[in-house]
């Protein structure tokens, strides 16, 4: 792909057909300085009215993702986080990092920006791996900031390094959103053309 400077980002994410901007990846936290720049520019160009979404992992630097959320906040958008895991271990094991920071940040984004339409989390249902318990242990801890704070699980398909693992089965998907409603209010099903639910 061509390199793309600030300017010339900013002039595509301005454009009227363009109804929001969002930066997800990956993760854009390599990218974050640059990202912000890019979000501030549109911010002030559109003066907040385009919003500006992030979804990430939510490890970056605190004071970094303090300034996006800050922009989400300012042009109606939303910082999505993708919660792994709960458990350090398995996430470690299923992305390579531990999950401290990411917790962290989800939690004083709360703090900083009390808004449960703002903040929102997504956890993907790895087969037998991120099973209803870890999903409750998720759940509540979400709900220790807000119980309004929207969730949503996402049903597996095996792409890229677990092509050896099969879609969600039923099961699982059933027993992890019966797990997240015991603590949240707004608990949704994502990709549920996987197992041929419309």
């Amino acid at each position: 792909a061509p390199l793309v400077d600030v300017e010339t980002l900013v002039q595509l994410a301005t454009d009227p057909s363009v109804r929001c901007v969002c930066f997800f990846g990956g993760s854009p936290e390599p990218q974050l300085p640059f990202a912000i720049q890019v979000a501030q520019k549109i911010v002030e160009k559109t003066k907040g009215q385009k919003p500006i979404c992030w979804e990430w992992n939510g490890s970056g630097h605190p004071a970094l993702v303090k300034k996006a959320a800050q922009l989400s906040r300012q042009s109606g958008g939303t910082v999505k986080f993708d919660l792994k895991a709960y458990d350090r271990r398995l996430h470690l094991y299923l992305c390579g990092v531990p999950n401290e920071q990411t917790m962290r940040n989800f939690q004083h984004l709360w703090q900083w920006f009390p808004y449960p339409n703002l903040l929102t989390a997504t956890t993907l249902l790895v087969p037998y791996y991120v099973d209803a318990q870890e999903i409750e242990n998720i759940a509540r801890f979400i709900a220790r900031c807000h119980p309004d704070i929207p969730y949503s699980l996402l049903v597996f398909h095996p792409d890229f390094c677990l092509q050896d693992l099969p879609i969600t089965p039923r099961e699982q998907v059933q027993a992890c959103f019966q797990a997240a409603k015991k603590h949240l209010h707004r608990v949704h099903i994502g990709n549920k053309h996987l197992l041929g639910w419309f």
